[in-house]
């Protein structure tokens, strides 16, 4: 049996995984302080000495990634936005795997007609477009976070439903589930206590890439234009720079938002693939 403390073991002596749990770590870290972290209100608009608006300016010590068009801190901004790339990517990926894990442990554990009708149902989301479909529902629902998070797990628990199903199949037929049977174990003692630790690993597989997938999603609707109005994001720090048309005459703006999002995005498939090493040892040997 897979157990927790030597999954950390695992990941410990994986070099790659180890750079993706310590740049995640950052931006948690990150995330958290960043009222401490960031110098100024990231909408507060930035005047110098004689009244005028802080316009574009390049970086400098006192606004160390320049300023917006509404000469806005990029620095605080990047601060700032760093809660919602986090907060979006967690909550979907947990919520997202907490769901498919589920859907597979039960539908490839009592099989049958209950089997069909769940993976009929996975079949059914698999045909959805996820991008337009994410469009449409916070189009509907309005732009917000919650619906952001909401468009992102109705649609992409299918795929570890699926693999954790297929897992879930090979599993039930071993000896030690046939043993936990013979000794009186309950249906779904046996799914929870001895088949969920195993899958475990590809669990935590999908929670990584999920999470990165969560955060491209994110800051793609932001940059459309779908993200919450309210909050600073690092794809709403792209889109003001796009609207103002100062892409390429202001990189300050919109390079560092840019290596933000592919950074964070990076680390969850870096310890993804870590993950996969666990759960899959015939790729350690390679």
């Amino acid at each position: 049996m897979i157990t927790l403390n030597k999954i950390l073991r695992m990941l410990r002596n994986n070099k790659v995984g180890m750079i993706g749990l310590l740049i995640f770590l950052s931006f948690v870290i990150i995330a958290v302080f960043a009222d401490r972290i960031a110098p100024y209100d990231p909408m507060k608009i930035q005047y110098d000495s004689d009244g005028g608006v802080k316009r574009l300016q390049p970086p400098s010590k006192e606004h160390y990634l320049g300023t917006t068009w509404m000469g806005r801190d990029v620095f605080s901004q990047m601060i700032v936005g760093s809660r919602i790339a986090v907060l979006v990517g967690v909550i979907s990926a947990v919520c997202v795997v907490f769901i498919g894990t589920n859907i597979g442990l039960i539908a490839g554990y009592f099989g049958g007609t209950l089997d069909n009708v769940m993976m009929r149902l996975v079949d059914i989301v698999y045909g959805i477009p996820f991008l337009p479909f994410a469009l449409i529902l916070v189009a509907i629902l309005g732009p917000g976070i919650k619906n952001i998070i909401l468009a992102i797990v109705l649609i992409t628990w299918r795929n570890s439903s699926r693999v954790i199903r297929s897992q879930v199949l090979s599993l039930k037929n071993r000896t030690f589930i046939e043993a936990a049977k013979l000794s009186g174990a309950s249906h779904w003692r046996i799914i929870y206590k001895h088949i969920a630790p195993n899958v475990m690993p590809l669990s935590l597989v999908y929670v990584s890439t999920t999470m990165a997938s969560a955060i491209m999603t994110e800051s793609s609707l932001s940059f459309l234009g779908f993200g919450d109005p309210l909050q600073v994001s690092w794809g709403k720090i792209l889109y003001a720079c796009y609207s103002s048309q100062a892409m390429f005459k202001a990189w300050w703006w919109m390079i560092p938002p840019g290596i933000a999002i592919t950074l964070l995005v990076l680390s969850g498939y870096l310890m993804g693939r870590a993950f996969e090493e666990i759960a899959n040892p015939k790729l350690r040997e390679r």
